[in-house]
C-alpha cells in the first residue's frame, strides 16, 4: 500500500493511479514474497485451507513462512483468517472456529462473514477498560447467526494443533479451553489487553 501510494503521488490522478499500483503490486508480490521467505495461503481454491473471504487478500494478508505453510496444508481443516498486528512476522494464523446449525456440522460456514467479532459467551475475569482491544462488540451479536461451534471438531483441532511439535502457542479464551476439555500448556490466555479468542483459535510457531 505505501508503495502504491508513492506511485500515485507521481501521477494527476492519483486514486486511479493508486488503483492500479496496488493491484500492480500486489500480483508482483506473488512472485517477490518468495524471494523474502514467505509462501502465499490459497484465495479462491481449496478445499478447507484457504483464506476465508477474498477481501483477506485484497489486503495482501495471505502470507506466511513455508514453516506454517506446512503446519496448515497437514491440519489443513481450518480456514486461516485475517491476522492482527501481531502477525507481521508470518509465523503466526487465525483459524476460524468449526460451526453446527439445527441440521448438523456447516462445512466453510462462520457466524460472521469474515469470522471474527461473533463471540461465544463465557466467564471471563478481565475488567472493563479503555486502553484495551478487547472488544465486545455487543451491538454486531444479535446480528450473527445462532449457529454454535462444533465441540468434536474444535477438540479435534486443538488437540491436533497441541500435538504438533512445530506449534509453540494456541490462544483462545479460558472459558473455551475449560468447556472443550483442552489440558495442553500450549493453549493459554492471550491477556486481558488483546482482542479476545472466543471467535477464533491463535497459533503461531
Amino acid at each position: 500500500g505505501g508503495i502504491a501510494l508513492i506511485i500515485a503521488l507521481l501521477f494527476k490522478r492519483r486514486k486511479t493511479a493508486f488503483a492500479a499500483s496496488y493491484i500492480a503490486v500486489s500480483i508482483a508480490a506473488l512472485w517477490i514474497a518468495p524471494l523474502f521467505g514467505r509462501t502465499p495461503l490459497p484465495c479462491l481454491t481449496g478445499d478447507s485451507l484457504k483464506m476465508h473471504s477474498p477481501f483477506f487478500c485484497v489486503l495482501n494478508r495471505q502470507y506466511v513462512t513455508p514453516e506454517l505453510a506446512e503446519v496448515l496444508t497437514d491440519y489443513d481443516t481450518g480456514f486461516p483468517l485475517l491476522p492482527h498486528l501481531s502477525h507481521n512476522d508470518g509465523r503466526k494464523v487465525d483459524l476460524a472456529f468449526y460451526y453446527m446449525g439445527d441440521q448438523g456440522y456447516l462445512p466453510a460456514i462462520t457466524r460472521s462473514p469474515l469470522g471474527y467479532f461473533a463471540f461465544e459467551d463465557g466467564y471471563s475475569t478481565c475488567p472493563g477498560h479503555r486502553l484495551t482491544l478487547r472488544w465486545d462488540m455487543a451491538w454486531l451479536q444479535t446480528l450473527w447467526p445462532a449457529y454454535k461451534p462444533d465441540r468434536p471438531r474444535m477438540q479435534m483441532a486443538l488437540n491436533l494443533l497441541a500435538a504438533d511439535p512445530r506449534i509453540t502457542k494456541i490462544f483462545i479464551e479460558p472459558h473455551l479451553k475449560q468447556s472443550l476439555g483442552a489440558t495442553s500448556p500450549k493453549i493459554r490466555f492471550q491477556g486481558c489487553r488483546a482482542a479476545r479468542h472466543d471467535d477464533h483459535i491463535h497459533i503461531q510457531l
